[in-house]
């Protein structure tokens, strides 16, 4: 008797242990997975709370996956994010410059891609790929995130009361400041203060005289900066300097950007970024945009075009898998319209559909665009191509240089590094 309660207590105990192991085994089953963390780091502070949006549109397909966003004073973030990459460490995600070295120095430091790994790169034009390849290795290393145009945008209350339109030739385009100037109006917002800028006003300004086949003949070898294209197009540039900001050569950027929201100059040579900033400073503008004049009615009209970044993964991360789903929702269309309309810049990604009118004929301009030619081909060794021609606009435009002598500059600077153009 008692052998047969021992045994029926042993049988109890098996049971009763059995059944905690398997409510232990379903809780288990049923509990939700520990969420993998991911770092973005960037330059861009300003766009915090749109990517805020971005990450919960992601969690919602992905609630297993967090994204903390992290911005960086852009001045610094080269060098901050090139510190931690070189000592292995640094976010899972890494916002990553365009061209050349995609500004982390050399290749080791990302894991690189392809269209098996990434199949919405398919959403992209070539021109936006290529952006985000290392020169040192030809490997693509990010997805691209926006596109930015050089144009020239103008006030359109102030041209109503100057009675003027926006102008297709370069005769036009003197005309037009002169008109605005005898009207007490400062016809464009410009100063040459600030190097970068001078860069940006040969792009917005002369693309359309530069023209893409000399662009095609100096990557071919068969021009250079002296050649009488873009000489000529920097001795128009000197023509139109007396219709900039009053005394633009103290005249720095912030200076000028506050002068053209302020409404008190007509137009702005710059670029297409430069449009979420005037209507955030100044809400009531009325913004019209118009592409580089041409030397003679009938030439091509163009902009000029680049790559502002991507996204790229640390090959140091622990997360690999989780980061390259969150660069796969980079690529969508979906991420791509959202982008753009959060925060008022161009998605490169094919099929967005832009709420703001003034993108959509950004899009438009972009369809006649030639590089935004010293960043894209000659800004991934010393000297490059962008110093050169800051430098050289800035003294030229302040009377210290020729045109002649500073296409010699550009072309003597780069040829210590470019094959084409070494003697």
């Amino acid at each position: 008797m008692l052998a047969g309660i021992e045994t029926k207590s042993i049988v109890r105990r098996t049971l009763g242990k059995l059944a905690l192991t398997m409510f232990a085994a379903a809780t288990a089953f049923a509990a939700p997975a520990q969420a993998e963390d991911l770092t973005l780091w960037s330059w861009r502070q300003e766009d915090k709370a749109a990517y805020a949006k971005f990450i919960a549109a992601f969690r919602k397909q992905h609630p297993d996956i967090n994204v903390k966003f992290e911005a960086f004073e852009a001045a610094n973030y080269n060098t901050v994010l090139s510190t931690a990459l070189a000592g292995g460490t640094g976010p899972d995600i890494v916002q990553v410059r365009a061209y050349g070295t995609l500004g982390v120095g050399k290749p080791d430091y990302l894991v690189p891609l392809d269209k098996t790994m990434i199949p919405e790169f398919a959403n992209f034009p070539d021109s936006a790929i290529a952006a985000e390849t290392m020169r040192a290795d030809g490997k693509l290393y990010a997805v691209p995130f926006a596109s930015q145009t050089m144009l020239i945008i103008y006030n359109k209350e102030l041209f109503e009361k100057a009675g003027v339109t926006p102008p297709n030739t370069w005769d036009e385009l003197v005309s037009v400041s002169k008109t605005l100037k005898e009207k007490g109006i400062n016809p464009f917002g410009n100063g040459t203060a600030t190097a970068w800028q001078n860069e940006t006003i040969v792009g917005a300004l002369l693309s359309s005289q530069i023209g893409k086949q000399f662009e095609q003949d100096v990557l071919a070898g068969k021009a250079d900066f002296t050649d009488a294209r873009f000489v000529g197009a920097l001795t128009k540039l000197n023509e139109i300097k007396d219709y900039f900001a009053p005394n633009f050569s103290g005249v720095d950027y912030a200076a000028s950007q506050q002068l053209f929201a302020a409404g008190r100059a007509a137009m702005f040579a710059g670029g297409s970024f430069e449009i979420a900033n005037f209507l955030r400073q100044n809400p009531k503008l009325k913004l019209g945009l118009f592409a580089s004049p041409v030397a003679k009615a009938g030439d091509p009209r163009l902009v000029a075009l680049y790559y502002d970044g991507g996204y790229a993964i640390n090959a140091a991360s622990k997360n690999k898998d989780a980061a390259l789903k969150f660069l796969r929702f980079l690529g969508t269309p979906e991420f791509g319209t959202a982008f753009s309309n959060d925060l008022q810049n161009i998605s490169p990604i094919k099929g967005v559909a832009f709420e703001n009118p003034l993108l959509k004929e950004v899009a438009a301009l972009n369809q006649s665009a030639m590089s935004y030619i010293m960043l894209v081909n000659f800004r991934y060794q010393e000297p490059t191509g962008s110093v050169l021609l800051q430098s050289g606009v800035q003294k030229m435009l302040a009377g210290k240089a020729t045109p002649a002598e500073v296409g010699a500059e550009i072309t003597k600077g780069i040829a210590t590094y470019y094959a084409p153009f070494k003697k």
